[in-house]
């Protein structure tokens, strides 16, 4: 299998692979779970994970690239895959009109600049992205799989962790990329998890996960009283503890305790 040439593109935030063998390893890192037959790249560049994906028959390949020269070289080399090129924004796209009723995997290389977008924008699809295999800087890769009680646990983590399991799978290094990051690299694996949805209101407990890391440091009690709580209602126990000290089963429990007071 001919590796495509690699042309670098700073002005979209992302350093291409050029190392067959780790390319080759991310692909295998899909499990295509719940029958998942269609597997959407992120920003496929010059083809580097795009040629092994179309060479697995199991599923089927699309790919959402907003780059035009990308999209021409793809269109050129990969023809088969042309019916399946998006040319556009993937953080502008509804994947349910994109992939209607359709059971998802996604894959990519993402870029730095808007790797924490991607994972919000498949916490909005949570129902539909059954597994999620990435590329991302090394900080965010650990902050996803970080548990509770971690400095560099945050938003997000709680968020994906509340309907994904999630893996740090392998550590990439610079010197793999053109051109080469000034941070080493990391890829992760999200599978859905068996909670279809929360036992409390879903989008309130996205509002509280927020508003409790908004000031980190600070109790409960004091970040989310822009929630404007009632004293009763902070007197729990729970408003002692800081954001970064509950799992996703406390701030279900908080999120309930937020809406029954309301």
């Amino acid at each position: 299998m001919t590796r495509p040439t690699v042309r670098p593109k700073k002005h979209l935030g992302q350093h291409f692979l050029a190392d067959p063998n780790i390319a080759r390893r991310i692909v295998e890192s899909l499990r295509l779970p719940d029958a998942v037959r269609e597997v959407l790249e992120i920003g496929p560049g010059m083809g580097v994970l795009t040629q092994y994906l179309l060479a697995n028959s199991a599923y089927q390949t699309s790919v959402v690239e907003i780059d035009t020269e990308s999209v021409a070289y793809l269109t050129e080399h990969y023809p088969a895959l042309t019916p399946r090129i998006h040319a556009t924004d993937f953080l502008r796209q509804d994947l349910g009109v994109m992939f209607p009723d359709t059971p998802l995997a996604i894959i990519g290389n993402f870029p730095y600049n808007i790797s924490t977008q991607i994972f919000f924008q498949v916490l909005e699809s949570r129902q539909q992205v059954r597994e999620v295999v990435g590329m991302l800087q090394k900080e965010v890769a650990e902050r996803l799989a970080e548990p509770p009680g971690s400095k560099t646990y945050g938003i997000l983590s709680v968020l994906l962790q509340a309907y994904y399991d999630i893996e740090y799978l392998f550590t990439v290094p610079p010197h793999v990329f053109v051109p080469p990051p000034k941070v080493e690299s990391a890829v992760v694996r999200l599978t859905r998890n068996q909670t279809e949805r929360l036992d409390c209101d879903e989008k309130l407990f996205f509002r509280v996960v927020k508003q409790a890391f908004s000031t980190r440091r600070k109790t409960l009690r004091n970040a989310l009283r822009p929630l404007g709580l009632s004293t009763e209602t902070m007197a729990d126990e729970i408003f002692d503890k800081r954001a970064e000290q509950l799992g996703v089963a406390d701030f279900v429990m908080l999120t309930n305790l937020v809406a029954n007071q309301a």
